[in-house]
């Protein structure tokens, strides 16, 4: 069953649904994408330092490899296990490039599939929020709104 981790931005809407629209479910576990594509799953994902980190690290084995004459298979299965390594922990990278933009964790749930997650977070979630109206101004009714829009007592033409 997946497990998926919920990060709130560091400056939430106000109101509950522009809140649970800006969530992001991170979910625990092996990731293929990350192994296959490190750098681009790392680039993707704007993990700027992790990334710095991959590209030493992969540039240091390229040239250790080629100071000591090792043979290019060795090279290719160091490497492979570094992208092993970002596969495994693509989830604890990415919480942590949350973390440092200031982001929170708000919770955490498990479920059959990513939307069972989502909906049970959001079942037991959404309730303990608090209905506000949202800062942007509201759409004028169909009338015209203002003043006007009184039922034709003030102003009417």
């Amino acid at each position: 069953m997946p497990t998926y981790t919920v990060h709130e931005p560091p400056n939430p809407h106000a109101d509950r649904i522009d809140r649970a629209e800006s969530l992001v479910f991170v979910k625990d576990g092996f990731s293929w994408l990350a192994a296959l594509l490190a750098p681009l799953w790392l680039l993707a994902h704007r993990l700027w330092w992790p990334l710095l980190g991959y590209v030493l690290l992969s540039g240091v084995v390229q040239l250790a490899g080629h100071v000591a004459h090792a043979d290019q298979r060795w090279i290719g299965l160091i490497g492979f296990g570094l992208n092993l390594l970002v596969g495994f922990e693509a989830d604890t990278l990415r919480r942590w490039g949350l973390e440092r933009r200031g982001w929170r964790t708000v919770g955490m749930v498990t479920g059959r599939s990513g939307l069972d997650c989502e909906r049970r977070f959001y079942d037991g979630w959404l309730p303990s929020q608090p209905i506000l109206a949202s800062a942007a101004p509201r759409a004028t009714p169909p009338g015209g709104g203002g003043w006007r829009s009184l039922g034709g007592l003030i102003g009417a033409r």
